[in-house]
């Protein structure tokens, strides 16, 4: 490893932050540092100047001494990491002190011994006097600290990969099981060992900051979660008749895509993949038609330096067009809609070519400006692009909404189901073939959707729901011939109903994904994702039994429409007021953000849309919406330590409100209730709540964003990040116990630091 001059390791190389959770732990730390650096050098200082520089310099040093202390005792636990983080640790720890000599006035040159060769005035080292000890001792101290944190962080994924090893484990004994009893009582393990996995990888999908990880994270995990009610009929179909070679060939099936998407989520987690193979999305239309604009548009930038005609733009359409394909070849594309897109190819031909022509011709007079016949092909060739994605847009959209209209009734699988009850064998291979022809369009049609989603995250979802459609339409079809030979078999048609379940919750799946894509091409609400916290109550209970959750009816639908519009429109109330906000990053932006989130995905629910299928989801998504704005009174509190008595006053006042309306809605989301009247009526309450405490968040927004504006203003005027805290110290002078307590270190923004690495669990010994 590199080493300073001052003989501290130096770990700025090859530190790649990863998650949410590693990068907001930083923030107030850089925060504080910038704030020391940053400091205005001005002729004279007052006392309070440098008393509160002095403050920031110790905060920063007790939060770190705090921190490392975490880190060490991660180290005593896992021997692995002991050494590699006991030096983190080291340099960390030393750089703190180092922070805390340079901000103490009263030093003097004991900080050169810890820094290289510090400036001197007046025989002092101070933050003022040596700039250059201070720049090299916060690189360092932020530097060792990511390493903790990113070396904390493999405890994570270390304690992901037991979880999943274990559930391996379980499987297999599964696999092999050859009576009910042994069954029953593996599969409760099972199921336990799943619920484990399922809150690890939960947890890990929401910290990744990749929005493509995300996604495959969430497409795994559905899989999962699907595949856990699959296999638990299946098997117990498989015992109940072994010599059923359709039963064996379903329970195989089952079991080999349980392992397959175990595999999926630590190749996510671990970045790494078993085979050595790189798994890339097939290349959409929109993202290669996106680069083909932007490669004619970047022809204006190179005026008459552009080195050679742009040939290769005409070679990049022609695989664009080869590309499209998919759609013109596809035995479900109406005629007009084929000859459309083949004459929108031809025509993006045509100007891609007079492009070519026209810039060899200025090549050629050796013009140093674009020609206006040159800008006028690029304003063609651009357009004609466009048009191109918009005709793709439209076939796929269309068929996918007929496709949705046509099989909402799901005929095919109502015959099978009763077909297969009569034991007619020869009516179940009927409406097999149907059934066959009805996924390859639903898998070509999802091929499309991806051709066009505009998104890679969404486009990842498209890939999924065509792989599911794929997997999922034999396994029904194998379901359906078990039952038919097997007729009276009560297991049998209970393992068809939830492989038909899994399918019809895959339509609905992708009647999402359309609005999705949808949105984004419209621009509205693109990039607005329900707010869920999986696994879903009712998926996994400890014996993993399924339960009968409610679903609102057309009627209870109808009379919660006009809170669900309501709570729409706050969603989108709290949208445009966070946009307002300069500091995106800010705590309270982002509990903002969650808040409507959440909010938007419990206005989908009380349109039977969304992710949100039953009562105990929305349940569940008002008690996480609940704890949410809990968290948002706490910034509150601590937001509010910098106000004026006047202006903590009015803080307090709402916040308090929207308290007890969190604690109002908590208690009611986890009241147990019987029967539909009342499960109704908590519903109704659940949503009505929601609505006051988004109404209450948007009261207390505008007031929040002014007086951080205020602050602000007034802390660069003052030179200093922290320049109120001089105002605040004049009149409320601090104990030197509280500074080794941590208490107003919020101010510092020191206090998130410990609060964050409490809250990861990481000295729980798993």
């Amino acid at each position: 490893m590199a080493s300073s001059p001052c003989g501290i390791t130096n770990f700025d190389s090859g530190l790649e932050i990863k998650t949410r959770s590693v990068e907001q732990t930083l923030i107030p730390l850089v925060s504080q540092i910038t704030t020391l650096i940053n400091h205005k050098d001005k002729p004279k200082k007052s006392e309070r100047t440098l008393a509160a520089i002095h403050r920031v310099g110790q905060a920063v040093s007790v939060a770190v001494g705090r921190f490392v202390a975490v880190g060490e005792a991660i180290a005593t636990e896992n021997q692995e990491l002991k050494e590699e983080m006991g030096q983190a640790c080291f340099e960390a720890r030393r750089a703190g002190d180092a922070i805390a000599q340079l901000t103490d006035a009263s030093a003097t040159t004991a900080a050169a011994i810890v820094m290289a060769s510090p400036a001197q005035t007046d025989g002092r080292a101070t933050v003022f006097s040596d700039r250059t000890a201070m720049v090299k001792a916060a690189r360092l101290l932020l530097s060792s600290v990511t390493k903790v944190l990113v070396l904390a962080d493999r405890i994570v994924i270390k304690q992901i990969i037991a979880s999943r090893n274990k559930v391996l484990v379980t499987l297999d004994h599964l696999e092999r099981v050859s009576t009910f009893q042994d069954f029953v009582h593996i599969f409760s393990q099972f199921g336990n060992e799943m619920v484990e996995f399922a809150h690890l990888t939960g947890d890990r999908q929401n910290d990744l900051k990749d929005e493509n990880k995300r996604a495959r994270m969430a497409a795994a995990r559905a899989v999962l979660e699907k595949c856990t009610m699959m296999l638990l009929t299946a098997s117990k179909t498989c015992l109940r008749h072994p010599d059923c070679e359709s039963a064996r060939i379903n329970k195989d099936a089952v079991f080999q895509r349980m392992r397959c998407a175990l595999e999926q989520v630590i190749e996510i987690v671990t970045e790494a993949r078993s085979s050595g193979e790189t798994r890339v999305l097939p290349a959409s239309l929109y993202n290669g038609i996106k680069d083909f604009k932007s490669r004619v548009e970047s022809l204006r930038e190179g005026g008459g330096l552009y080195p050679s005609p742009p040939q290769s733009l005409v070679g990049q359409l022609e695989a664009l067009v080869e590309r499209t394909e998919d759609f013109t070849d596809s035995a479900y594309t109406s005629h007009e809609q084929r000859q459309a897109i083949l004459g929108l190819c031809q025509v993006a031909r045509q100007h891609a070519q007079q492009l070519a022509q026209a810039w060899g011709e200025a090549q050629a007079a050796q013009d140093q400006e674009v020609t206006e016949g040159v800008e006028v092909c690029i304003i063609k060739t651009c357009q004609s692009a466009c048009d191109l994605h918009r005709e793709l847009h439209k076939v796929a959209v269309s068929r996918a909404a007929d496709l949705l209209r046509l099989h909402g009734e799901q005929l095919p699988l109502r015959a099978l189901k009763v077909s297969g009850g009569e034991g007619n064998l020869e009516a179940v291979g009927e409406f097999t073939r149907t059934l066959t022809e009805q996924k390859e369009q639903l898998v070509e049609t999802c091929r499309l959707l991806g051709h066009v989603s505009g998104t890679e995250p969404l486009e990842i979802t498209c890939v999924h729901a065509e792989e599911t459609f794929h997997v999922i339409g034999p396994q029904i079809i194998s379901a359906s011939q078990t039952l038919a030979l097997h007729p009276s078999s009560k297991i049998a048609k209970e393992n068809l109903e939830v492989f038909c379940e899994a399918w019809e919750s895959q339509l609905c799946d992708m009647a999402l994904l359309l609005r999705e894509i949808n949105d984004v091409t419209e621009g509205r609400r693109g990039d607005k994702k329900p707010y869920l916290s999986l696994p879903r109550p009712g998926k996994h209970t400890a014996n993993l039994k399924t339960t009968k959750a409610v679903k609102l009816d057309a009627e209870e639908q109808t009379s919660m429409a006009k809170l669900g519009v309501e709570l729409r429109l706050l969603s989108s109330d709290m949208d445009g007021e966070l946009d307002k906000w300069e500091e995106q990053e800010h705590e309270v932006v982002r509990h903002g953000q969650s808040l409507a989130s959440m909010a938007y995905s419990m206005y989908l629910f009380t349109r039977g849309e969304g992710l949100l299928k039953t009562t105990l989801d929305l349940f569940h998504q008002a008690e996480v919406l609940s704890e949410e704005g809990i968290q948002l009174c706490s910034s509150l509190s601590n937001f509010s330590i910098q106000l004026v008595e006047e202006e903590k006053t009015a803080l307090t006042t709402e916040m308090e409100k929207l308290l007890a309306l969190c604690q109002q809605l908590q208690t009611g989301a986890k009241t147990p209730v019987q029967g539909k009247t009342a499960t109704f009526q908590t519903v109704d309450s659940s949503i009505q709540t929601s609505r006051a405490i988004m109404a209450a968040v948007l009261c207390l927004l505008p007031l929040c964003n002014k007086l951080n504006r205020k602050y602000k203003s007034e802390r660069n005027s003052l030179g200093s990040p922290q320049g109120w805290r001089e105002r605040q110290d004049a009149t409320s002078p601090v104990r030197e116990d509280d500074s080794a307590n941590g208490k107003n270190s919020n101010g510092f923004g020191v206090r998130p630091l410990g609060e964050h690495m409490a809250g990861m669990n990481l000295l729980e010994s798993k």
